[in-house]
């Protein structure tokens, strides 16, 4: 997975344990993409602030991460829901009992809205 979407989703996870400036400055740089030297100057903080913000903000979201596994239990999830919807669809196409097909179908949207 690419380091920009891991840190902005550890950010949804994890940013209330960080600093209101650290996401802040987190949100700037990997959602908004922001320079630093723009985040600097919208904060009023030399750029080498903004990059030692940013490494402490990242070093503290990935030890969150390697502790708590929030991030990959729910990947993980997501990927297992994905295959029990594959299969139920696999299924429903088979099934020729339309009352079968009814309650497959009334499953997989309830499923799909954990996705």
């Amino acid at each position: 997975m690419e380091k920009n979407v891991k840190i902005s989703m550890l950010c949804e996870i994890y940013g209330k344990l960080l600093t209101p400036k650290q996401l802040e400055i987190l949100t700037d740089y990997y959602n908004n993409d922001l320079s630093l030297s723009e985040i600097a100057e919208n904060n009023q903080i030399t750029r080498q602030a903004v990059s030692d913000i940013i490494k402490k903000g990242e070093n503290k979201l990935f030890k969150l991460e390697e502790k708590l596994l929030f991030m990959e239990k729910t990947m993980k999830q997501e990927k297992l829901l994905q295959a029990v919807l594959n299969e139920l669809s696999k299924i429903q196409e088979d099934s020729s009992d339309k009352k079968v097909e009814k309650i497959l179908e009334n499953v997989r949207k309830e499923l799909s809205i954990l996705v």
